[in-house]
């Protein structure tokens, strides 16, 4: 099914679930990871019985942000991954959904840490449910860096911009109940369960009509930045074709029978 050594892949029903797989490292970004990651989100792009993604952690730990000597590759685990990014000097970006915005719904599980790089890829993500041990954070000032992956365009976009400046220019942590109230977090549950709330919601999604979904999230994306009216019309160009699908009659019939659509993406 894919994936590499610090990126495993399975299917849980119509659910692709990712995790990054490093924890003795706090799963920081690798060559053998990012590689892995921009994998299954072309995986999940291209096999149409794949409903929705979950991004995980393994060991408790979402991600901790970039392991530079592991992305450089040389003489370290993931050297056999160089000539993917020599083909594709952009596959970094897209791994870390900078550059690239699965068709699927993502949803994000999250423990433990998910700071720097882990805090970047959460913001090209679309439902996110942490533990409540949880930590954010974007540390990049503290250490003289810039937060490249897309964090001072995205995260003013997403929360609201004093909170957004606050994250970007202090590289404190956060904590998960503070990530919620600030909306960069969508819930907050016990330890060790966000797995498993995860799968949950992706089921309902799973649930629904796959071509409406896709529209949706779609419409979503591509408003956000028009104008009012912009955005009304480009919503009913995304729209309406769904109402002359299969799957919408096939949701008519089962809402009328009373019984679990059937959907089959036509």
């Amino acid at each position: 099914m894919g994936g590499t050594e610090h990126l495993t892949v399975r299917r849980e029903g119509a659910t692709l679930v990712l995790t990054l797989n490093r924890p003795e490292a706090k799963n920081a970004l690798s060559l053998p990871m990012l590689v892995g990651l921009y994998d299954g989100w072309l995986a999940a792009d291209e096999d149409d019985t794949v409903r929705s993604v979950v991004l995980t952690g393994a060991g408790g730990c979402f991600c901790a942000g970039m392991d530079l000597k592991a992305l450089a590759g040389k003489g370290m685990a993931g050297e056999q991954y160089r000539d993917r990014m020599t083909a594709d000097p952009d596959l970094h970006w897209k791994a870390m959904l900078r550059h690239h915005r699965p068709r699927k719904p993502v949803i994000a599980a999250v423990e433990g840490h998910c700071v720097a790089g882990g805090t970047e890829i959460l913001q090209g993500t679309d439902i996110r449910i942490a533990g409540a041990g949880a930590t954010f954070g974007l540390f990049e000032v503290k250490r003289g860096l810039f937060p490249i992956g897309g964090s001072t365009v995205r995260l003013p976009r997403q929360i609201a911009r004093t909170h957004a400046l606050e994250m970007l220019l202090t590289g404190r942590p956060y904590s998960a109940e503070e990530a919620a109230a600030i909306g960069l977090i969508g819930r907050v549950v016990p330890d060790g369960t966000a797995l498993e709330q995860a799968l949950e919601v992706a089921e309902r999604i799973n649930a629904c009509g796959p071509l409406a979904v896709e529209a949706v999230k779609a419409s979503v994306y591509e408003t956000a930045e028009l104008t009012e009216t912009e955005g009304l019309a480009a919503e009913l160009k995304r729209g309406w074709p769904i109402f002359a699908t299969d799957d919408a009659k096939e949701g008519a019939r089962a809402f009328a029978e009373k019984r679990p659509p059937a959907y089959r993406r036509a």
